[in-house]
């Protein structure tokens, strides 16, 4: 059974379904401490119909969009041997040439942070964030982000794109994130997390009362006015949540929520675009009640669970954090109001 939402745009189904994904093609090792070097890799099937700039850009998260672009256009990145445009459609399979001058990496400064690890090997390691810590430097936050802590806890990081960092959290999200700590291992993760082959579970307040569960299929692209934010549009990337209910209550929802892809913002765009945007979200929540039983500092959204298959060994690994203080704290209000319903 499946119901249509008044935006065009959005699909929502009531059930939810696991799909069945091919496994990703590792592509072959860029020659080491080599400045300029023809490097190869394969598409994932996964991603057949994507554009090659929009493939790229979740195959190389090293590089930034502009720059793949202009390799592209270059002629330094060719498919199955031949120069493409970034709009180019793939088929999936493609061997995919990519013989560009890549510049070192900005150096960030290793600094003394606390990290909650709850997992770690020669290959990866898995860690809490808590809410409010940027994960990685940009514009305004060159210190005092995750990258940095990293750094510290391992200089051998400094080595990597991004220090290891394969997906990223907002500032104000808590939970489980993946860290590679060889080359080997980001390039497997990277591409896993683009097939869809490592799950992500997120618990989530939303405003208001989610009836049932549903699957929310609405593209993602950037807000054609608010450059700054997300959203729902015609021209944006595929975009996919499965939203089940963990407990209603008088004025929100307790959910569940599973990222079949990863886009920015996608559970906060995609819960405000049905309606029930995040307690506590400012920049999708329109006139946040920010009072009483939904007074929140920041969006109520917690990644819970991780589980994907070792990099390296194969194995399967399977990692849940509970939500911190202030999500418990925000829990445990809602649930003392009278009249609450438990499903």
């Amino acid at each position: 059974m499946a119901r249509t939402l008044a935006h065009p745009l959005i699909f929502v189904t009531s059930f939810v379904s696991r799909t069945d994904y091919s496994r990703p093609v590792v592509p072959d090792r860029p020659a080491s401490g080599a400045a300029q070097a023809v490097r190869h890799l394969t598409i994932p099937h996964a991603l057949a119909g994507r554009r090659l700039d929009q493939a790229l850009a979740e195959l190389m998260p090293e590089h930034s969009r502009t720059r793949l672009k202009l390799w592209i256009e270059s002629g330094e990145i060719r498919v199955d041997g031949l120069a493409a445009q970034p709009r180019h459609k793939l088929r999936g399979g493609e061997r995919i040439d990519i013989d560009a001058h890549t510049e070192p990496p900005l150096a960030d400064a290793p600094e003394v942070m606390a990290l909650d690890i709850r997992y770690e090997d020669d290959a990866l390691l898995v860690l809490n964030k808590p809410p409010g810590l940027v994960v990685h430097p940009g514009s305004g936050n060159r210190a005092g982000t995750l990258l940095n802590a990293l750094l510290h806890h391992d200089a051998a990081l400094a080595a990597l794109p991004r220090a290891g960092i394969v997906h990223r959290l907002d500032k104000d999200t808590s939970g489980l994130m993946v860290v590679a700590k060889t080359e080997a291992a980001q390039r497997a993760l990277v591409r896993r997390i683009a097939a869809h082959d490592v799950l992500r579970e997120y618990l989530a307040v939303a405003r208001g009362d989610v009836a049932r569960a549903v699957t929310v299929d609405a593209p993602i692209g950037r807000h054609p006015v608010q450059r700054t934010a997300m959203a729902v549009v015609a021209r944006g990337k595929p975009a996919r949540t499965h939203v089940s209910v963990v407990e209603r209550f008088l004025v929100a929802t307790l959910l569940r929520c599973r990222l079949e892809t990863g886009r920015t913002h996608q559970i906060r765009v995609h819960l405000a675009a049905i309606g029930h945007p995040l307690v506590g979200d400012a920049a999708y929540g329109g006139r946040d009640k920010r009072s009483g039983a939904l007074a929140f500092a920041r969006q109520a959204l917690h990644a819970a669970t991780l589980r994907f298959e070792h990099p390296v060994t194969g194995g399967a690994l399977a990692f849940d954090a509970p939500p911190p203080a202030d999500f418990a704290q925000l829990v445990a209000t809602l649930r003392a109001l009278p009249k609450h319903a438990r499903t």
